[in-house]
């Protein structure tokens, strides 16, 4: 009864999910330009028109199956975003140059293959690109029979042992996640990619097969779906176990240990706040050496859950723990009939923190203290944070510490001194400027991980984005904000003297703090800087290098003309920053985007083309 009542749950969960689904309005973007659609024929007919490509008529005429539809599109979607043809592999300098050229296609092959052949087009390019569930057109549909049934589908999937076992865990992941919390987004999101894929396809009359049973047709769609599964979970998969795997490197931990601004500052949060260690449960996610799940034993823990993904890593915890009498283990040297006895409080477990479920049964909401050092360059890269947060939602007590509980990202200008312009300007007396030129345009497509020295700073800081980490939610890790840049008052004293100076402002640095708050930690609490005023760190700064530096100088010498502004004949008194920070396709790297406007004294603006970095 219990088995049936399971599978009527399950069976009315996929209503409800096709019931959304059916509900949901899609939003079609072109494939060229920002217009968008509200249904698949009005999109091919403006991109046949407007852009020379008829989309149905080159399915058609290349016999294009699914699978190759799917590539086909994720693969223009890259093209495009570079500014290259996608049929001639030609860069153009702007979009509007780009979509001059469009012209209608011929001799697509190239020595027998299509450009999209390669299977990385398999991953969508645009996330939540409804254009890839929705693009069969009515013919299509007609040409074959009833829908492929849910379980058939899944039946194939499990057929694939590594796609099985991945979306299992997926699945597990989704489900606890509909019970309890909204859950770690960025694992949520990559497990979504895994399952819901098959069911959108589905439902979207994408995976058909014929009327009679196991058709050849059926088998192929349901083939083809799971290939697309079979891309992203490996790919996920590959970059955990290499991620988890380079931590099993013990060079990264000696220079994050020997890092003494981070070490002793969380040493200072837990041994120097009695009242919220003493008798307390603690998890510690992520717990690498099992440095702060020690100082927690250390303060006066009861137990601490200590959870490492890296096999390697985990096995050194333990032995860490073992070695210092703080591992916890089970004690048979009692006398017979006694219970048996624990020594020690720290627990160590061999597992992602959104797979904790399937090693130990902690209950629900019965942790007083979550510590973790989560943080990676510019705060966000490596998406940790996101596992942080799935463990608060799915453990902490409420009102329970989190340890950091805030964290804020900071921005600020620098001068010519924050580049590598002066080192290859004079190399043993010879000039190699040259290098130095070229190193400048690989900056502006790619941040630099360094350290920025304070005196190259030559605007006040500002506050980019904060972060409450006991309320915020998964999806505020992705987020967009504006900021203002102006020049240091120290400088705007300088240049206010005799004649007006010009100060070249070359692009901007991120850093980040985070804070131990008096809200948990009343006794002493504390803040971890990675600031450039502040003793170095290794996560050092982050810096994004503009296409072109920028004049600026005060409000009170600036001098007002017709000139373009941000040159030296009209430098800028501000500069406009509009920054977007979120997680990229591939799993724990970022996407940045920076949009820069220079400002003059009387409200003019120039703005600079937005710049794309990866990180």
């Amino acid at each position: 009864e219990e088995e049936e009542e399971e599978e009527g749950e399950q069976g009315r969960l996929w209503d409800d999910w096709q019931s959304d689904e059916e509900d949901s309005s899609y939003d079609y973007l072109c494939l060229f330009c920002d217009l968008r659609y509200d249904s698949t024929e009005r999109l091919f007919e403006h991109c046949t028109y407007e852009h020379s490509f008829d989309f149905c008529g080159i399915i058609k005429d290349l016999v294009l199956d699914f699978y190759g539809s799917f590539k086909l599109i994720n693969y223009i979607r890259s093209q495009v975003a570079m500014n290259k043809c996608w049929r001639w592999d030609l860069l153009f300098k702007s979009i509007t140059d780009l979509q001059n050229h469009l012209h209608a296609a011929d001799n697509i092959k190239n020595d027998g293959k299509f450009p999209w052949d390669d299977e990385l087009y398999l991953k969508p390019f645009m996330i939540d690109d409804a254009l890839l569930y929705s693009f069969s057109n009515e013919e299509d549909e007609e040409d074959v029979g009833s829908a492929v049934a849910k379980e058939d589908i899944l039946s194939e999937l499990m057929n694939d042992g590594e796609v099985g076992e991945i979306y299992n865990s997926c699945h597990g992941i989704l489900d606890t996640e509909k019970l309890q919390t909204s859950g770690c987004l960025d694992i949520r999101r990559h497990a979504e990619d895994v399952v819901n894929f098959f069911e959108k396809s589905e439902s979207n009359g994408i995976c058909r097969g014929g009327d009679n049973g196991e058709s050849t047709q059926k088998r192929k769609d349901c083939q083809l779906t799971v290939s697309f599964a079979n891309v992203v979970a490996r790919e996920i998969k590959n970059v955990n176990e290499k991620y988890f795997s380079s931590y099993g490197s013990f060079g990264i931990h000696r220079e994050m240990i020997s890092d003494k601004v981070r070490t002793e500052t969380y040493r200072s949060a837990i041994l120097n706040n009695p009242s919220l260690l003493s008798q307390a449960t603690v998890m510690d996610v992520g717990c690498g050496t099992g440095i702060l799940s020690l100082f927690a034993a250390q303060a006066g823990a009861s137990r601490v859950i200590a959870v490492e993904a890296s096999l390697k890593m985990a096995s050194m915890a333990t032995r860490i723990a073992k070695d210092n009498g703080f591992l916890y283990e089970e004690n048979n040297k009692g006398e017979e009939g006694e219970a048996n006895h624990f020594s020690g409080v720290i627990d160590v477990v061999q597992t992602m923190v959104e797979e904790l479920d399937k090693f130990r049964k902690i209950p629900p909401h019965s942790v007083d203290v979550l510590v973790s050092e989560w943080m990676g360059y510019c705060l966000l890269y490596e998406s940790m944070l996101s596992s942080v947060l799935y463990a608060r939602d799915n453990w902490l007590k409420p009102g329970g510490a989190i340890l950091p509980d805030k964290a804020t990202i900071f921005v600020a200008g620098f001068g010519r001194g924050g580049t590598s312009l002066l080192f290859w300007e004079d190399v043993y007396g010879f000039n190699m400027s040259c290098i130095g030129k070229e190193v400048m345009e690989d900056a502006a497509c790619s941040p630099i991980i360094d350290v920025m020295d304070s005196k190259d700073i030559v605007t006040e800081s500002t506050v980019l984005q904060t972060f409450d980490l006991t309320t915020m939610k998964p999806d505020e890790l992705d987020f967009t904000s504006r900021c203002e840049l102006v020049l240091k008052p120290t400088l705007e004293e300088v240049s206010a003297v005799a004649e007006p100076t010009v100060c070249w402002c070359y692009g901007i640095v991120l850093w980040f703090e985070t804070g131990f708050t008096s809200r948990f930690c009343k006794e002493m609490p504390t803040i971890l800087s990675t600031s450039p005023y502040s003793p170095k760190t290794h996560w050092s700064q982050t810096i994004f290098t503009f296409q072109e530096p920028i004049a600026m100088t005060s409000a009170k010498s600036c001098t007002e003309n017709g000139g373009l502004i941000g040159t030296e004949w009209c430098p800028a008194a501000r500069i406009s920053s509009r920054i977007s920070i979120a997680r990229s396709s591939v799993h724990r790297s970022l996407d940045i985007s920076m949009e820069i406007t220079g400002i003059s004294l009387d409200g003019r603006r120039r703005s600079w083309p937005v710049q794309i970095f990866d990180l």
